[in-house]
């Protein structure tokens, strides 16, 4: 009868291993910014991916799909209209948060120049000559306004602040430590860093997060590190989960291969 209860005391007092509901897998890609190329990559890899995948499958992005890297429009293009193996689940960046407040207000330029905005205007053409030597922040502005399209603007103001899926929290930069995760403030979110990196006790659920590049992906008991540096180290990661099951995918140095217009519509959607 002791041990019996002993037992039953030790295996209340043992947490379960993190798991995904029941035959559902889920993608989650780290931080773009701007490399259309190896976002393409890992599309390619998710695609081939798929040949094994459950019923349920869905791609969590952890937002920062613009700035720093040549081909923001391009990265928003693609998720904009879907372009992808299987269904998204698109989050919102502390990026997209400076892209969509100097749509609001052209003096937020001055922060977000010093981000790498200026890479995501050029990439939709507007001359940013002016905006370089800190001027012309409201011809900027309204020549983005112009240049933006309806789907993109409609794609990242649609972008979330988290999402969970069974024992998973997925957000950008990370959570408030002792705060509950349904009452993370949208700062924290995009833009924590101190205190969550350090702490080292359960945030409820394993939260996995970028905006804090590494080498390579970071794995700790409460959370997952998945932002691998895509615009200066050139590596995208995708972390793979299913179950109990944990396992990356990553592409660095993509081939050169010619793709013509169609090419991101050939995906069979998993």
């Amino acid at each position: 009868m002791v041990i019996s209860c002993l037992r039953r005391l030790f295996a209340a007092a043992t947490p379960l291993r993190p798991s995904t509901p029941e035959r559902t897998r889920v993608y989650a890609i780290g931080d773009v910014h701007g490399r259309a190329d190896l976002l393409d990559e890992i599309a390619g890899l998710i695609d081939r991916d798929c040949a094994s995948a459950p019923a349920e499958t869905i791609t969590v992005l952890l937002g920062d799909y613009v700035d720093r890297g040549p081909q923001s429009a391009a990265v928003v293009e693609r998720l904009a209209f879907g372009r992808f193996p299987t269904r998204l689940c698109a989050l919102r960046g502390n990026h997209e948060a400076m892209l969509l407040g100097f749509l609001a207000e052209p003096r937020l330029l001055e922060v977000w120049r010093s981000n790498g905005g200026l890479a995501t205007l050029y990439s939709y053409g507007v001359d940013v000559s002016a905006a370089m030597r800190g001027e012309g922040y409201e011809a900027a502005r309204d020549a983005f306004r112009g240049a933006l399209p309806a789907a993109h603007r409609a794609f990242l103001e649609a972008t979330k602040l988290s999402a969970t899926v069974g024992d998973y929290f997925f957000c950008h930069a990370g959570v408030r430590p002792y705060a509950p995760l349904a009452d993370q403030s949208e700062e924290d979110l995009l833009w924590v860093r101190d205190g969550f990196l350090s702490h080292e006790r359960s945030f409820g659920k394993i939260v996995v997060h970028g905006h804090t590049p590494v080498p390579r992906p970071e794995v700790r008991a409460n959370r997952i590190n998945i932002d691998t540096g895509a615009f200066a180290a050139s590596i995208l990661t995708c972390l793979v989960l299913e179950g109990e099951d944990r396992r990356f995918l990553s592409v660095s140095e993509p081939a050169k291969r010619s793709r013509g217009p169609a090419a991101h519509s050939r995906f069979s959607k998993c």
